[in-house]
């Protein structure tokens, strides 16, 4: 904007220096041949020497500021502009003109302009005032003589002040510009900064900042909803893609951890089986090979086949219960049943184990209780916990089974007297296949499965279970929902 100013300032002022005094020049030829054409036309009327136009002849001088004087042919004057002493030095001045143009003699320092019959304009050099001057001279129809000048010094001096007027008024216009440019610059350009910020966060995947417009139908606005509207999408692009990724990592680690599940429930399986396997094919080729003969004997044969066999099918329905569970394959039924029926039906199950461990089981809880599960799952959870205390009941070898009645859910605990359990091994009780006593356990014939089950079917509940020790023993819980 600075550059197109200054440049247009510096045109107009060449321009204005180069032609303006032309144009000036020309403008007032066209006004001294106007002049002479109405003074001619009044002198046809008959109007030009009457008092009442002197005032239209004053007029015409003083608002074309020329210089006017009407002669007869013998030198009187009949119309002045001027003092006596300036219509002495004009009338010499148009007689010598005169006389030098009829005689052939153009003078040395007159250039003639235009040339009619009535008149002739020239420019002279005024050696008096060494000055130049526009002259018309001529006659009018009665045949007197007119001449009329005006000074080239007035309007060398307007050209000058207009020159000088420009130069300001462009120094102005250059400061005003200057102002109005910075000004523009910065309401053009702040917003097209805006958007500049705007995109650079946007390759950084940062979408918070928006653009607000200051006004519809700009072009500048118009980008900046368009890049409001491409930031919420890209925003909301990504933020689908960063879903998808998590779920595609989940898959992922479901699939992973499915897989390492896979291997350590065959690994597990595998050796688990091994040892009831190799029992029962032993016994049983020692009976078939006829290794012993005593029916006692026989009968002992038969009776580890039978327990081992016992051993291992509830080892494959404790696995394939929780293989179920933990693979989300088993359908939840979910009852309003009372808990109390469900633990002293338990219990009557398990009185046999219980007189054949010696064991004393406690539950002293009369009134029924109802709760939100599923009976069935709920049901193992118990025996397992149940069979669990049994096993490893010391002392005085006591099981007791509490409820304690909450507001909204309730807890069971299944409590038996013996050792308690070290902390290292808290957190491993409901591994799959994970014993403390390894030996105490295979000699019941444990598998290390039933805290694993208690645990799938509580997750499924999205209820929680545990376990701590007491001074003389240790205590399993769960929750359920009433």
């Amino acid at each position: 904007m600075m550059i197109i100013v200054v440049a247009v300032v510096i045109l107009v002022f060449a321009m204005n220096s180069i032609f303006l005094e032309s144009v000036y020049t020309k403008n007032k030829q066209d006004t001294m041949t106007k002049a002479y054409n109405e003074l001619s036309k009044a002198t046809e009327e008959g109007t030009i020497y009457d008092a009442n136009y002197w005032v239209t002849f004053e007029k015409m001088c003083s608002t074309n500021n020329l210089s006017i004087l009407v002669v007869s042919s013998d030198g009187t004057v009949l119309l002045s502009s001027h003092n006596s002493n300036e219509d002495i030095f004009m009338v010499n001045q148009l007689l010598q003109a005169i006389f030098n143009y009829g005689s052939g003699d153009t003078s040395s320092n007159a250039d003639i302009i235009e040339s009619t019959d009535n008149y002739i304009l020239e420019k002279q050099h005024d050696s008096r005032i060494d000055g130049d001057y526009l002259v018309l001279w001529g006659s009018f129809s009665d045949g007197n003589l007119v001449m009329i000048r005006c000074a080239m010094e007035a309007i060398n001096e307007s050209v000058n002040v207009t020159n000088k007027f420009l130069l300001v008024i462009g120094l102005m216009a250059i400061l005003i510009s200057l102002l109005l440019a910075e000004f523009l610059s910065k309401r053009i350009s702040r917003p097209i900064l805006e958007l500049t910020d705007i995109s650079t966060k946007m390759t950084n995947l940062e979408f918070e900042s928006r653009f607000y417009p200051r006004r519809n139908g700009n072009e500048v606005d118009i980008l900046g909803q368009h890049m409001n509207t491409l930031s919420g999408r890209l925003e909301e692009t990504i933020r689908e893609l960063k879903e998808a990724n998590l779920e595609l990592q989940h898959d992922i680690e479901i699939r992973d951890k499915n897989e390492t599940m896979r291997k350590e429930f065959l690994s597990n399986v595998s050796h688990e089986l091994k040892t009831p396997i190799a029992l029962i094919q032993g016994y049983a080729e020692g009976l078939v090979d006829g290794v012993i003969s005593d029916p006692e004997d026989v009968k002992y044969y038969c009776d580890v086949i039978i327990d081992e066999s016992k051993k291992m099918n509830r080892m494959v329905k404790e696995m394939l219960s929780l293989n179920q569970l933990e693979y989300g394959k088993s359908t939840l039924n979910m009852e309003h049943f009372n808990i109390v029926e469900l633990i002293q039906g338990v219990i009557n199950q398990t009185k046999v184990m219980a007189d054949q461990y010696e064991t004393t089981l406690i539950f002293d809880e009369a009134d029924s209780i109802y709760v939100w599960a599923d009976e069935f799952f709920t049901e193992q959870v118990i025996s397992n916990y149940l069979t669990n205390a049994i096993h490893y009941a010391k002392n005085e070898k006591e099981v007791r089974i509490s409820i304690q009645n909450r507001e909204k859910d309730i807890r069971v605990e299944v409590f038996n007297t013996g050792d308690p359990i070290a902390k290292e091994n808290m957190d491993h009780l409901w591994e799959k296949f994970y014993k403390v006593d390894k030996a105490r356990t295979r000699k019941y014939g444990g598998s290390g499965i039933g805290l694993s089950v208690v645990k799938a079917v509580m997750d499924s509940f999205k209820k929680d279970c545990g376990v701590y020790n007491k001074e003389d023993g240790v205590v399993f819980w769960f929750e359920l929902d009433k």
